[in-house]
């Protein structure tokens, strides 16, 4: 279990302004310009510990959490959650735990075995971390080649995000990486039919106009190949239409 505190180089007693000028100070050192892809995992790790700490029912939560399972008598939170392999809430805990300490490899090998995209992460973590595994997973899914389960993921962040903003400033960097896998993977990695659900999939989830003309044409394009010409003109006219 992550400790915030000495994450931010602060004390337990810290006030609120005082963890955001901790977070301040240490953000800037890991701006892409200084950092570059590097810091960007650590950001994450930052800006989690700066939700929770400036959160005061979060922050209560972290901290007896922290106290109950790390404090006391040298308590090691990945053997205590290794042990309840059966408990699906225990092991959607372990997946974020083992992202959180660089155990990426073992992350994705204990969601392949609780059943891959049928293991809903949402029923057992708390939002917030959640929308973070969801993130780490999707990016060391496409790492391995796994388009198909990381565009679910994406996908999913992008509408939860619609429903009600966690990431914030982050999302347009999170949408840049959904189209790109969309425009350059993922119709290779699933096929045509595949990808025309994954399409009308993009098309839910309130992207800007032009942007979502822009995948009805590439829809459109997909089911031209599939032989499916009237639905392919239909899109093309509400295209037009749209202009």
């Amino acid at each position: 279990m992550e400790n915030y505190y000495s994450l931010l180089g602060i004390d337990k007693t810290a006030s609120r302004q005082n963890i955001k000028r901790a977070f301040r100070e240490r953000a800037k050192k890991l701006h892409p310009d200084i950092a570059g892809k590097s810091g960007e995992a650590q950001m994450r790790r930052l800006l989690a510990a700066y939700e929770t700490l400036t959160d005061r029912e979060r922050r209560f939560k972290y901290d007896r959490a922290y106290s109950r399972f790390v404090e006391k008598g040298g308590f090691d939170y990945r053997i205590f959650l290794r042990e309840r392999a059966r408990d699906p809430a225990s092991q959607a805990a372990l997946i974020f735990f083992e992202f959180l300490h660089l155990g990426d490899d073992e992350a994705i090998a204990i969601w392949d075995s609780q059943g891959k995209l049928n293991f809903r992460l949402e029923k057992y973590l708390e939002r917030e971390d959640y929308m973070d595994c969801a993130f780490l997973l999707a990016e060391e899914l496409e790492k391995r080649g796994r388009i198909y389960e990381a565009f679910v993921f994406l996908a999913a962040i992008v509408r939860e995000e619609r429903r009600r903003p966690y990431f914030k400033h982050f999302m347009a960097e999170i949408g840049a990486i959904l189209k790109r896998l969309v425009r350059l993977k993922l119709r290779a990695a699933v096929g045509a039919e595949r990808y025309v659900e994954c399409l009308e999939l993009l098309l839910t989830l309130g992207f800007e106009k032009r942007e979502e003309n822009r995948w009805r044409r590439v829809l459109a394009e997909t089911l031209f190949d599939l032989g499916e010409k009237r639905n392919a003109e239909a899109i093309l006219r509400e295209v037009r239409e749209a202009v």
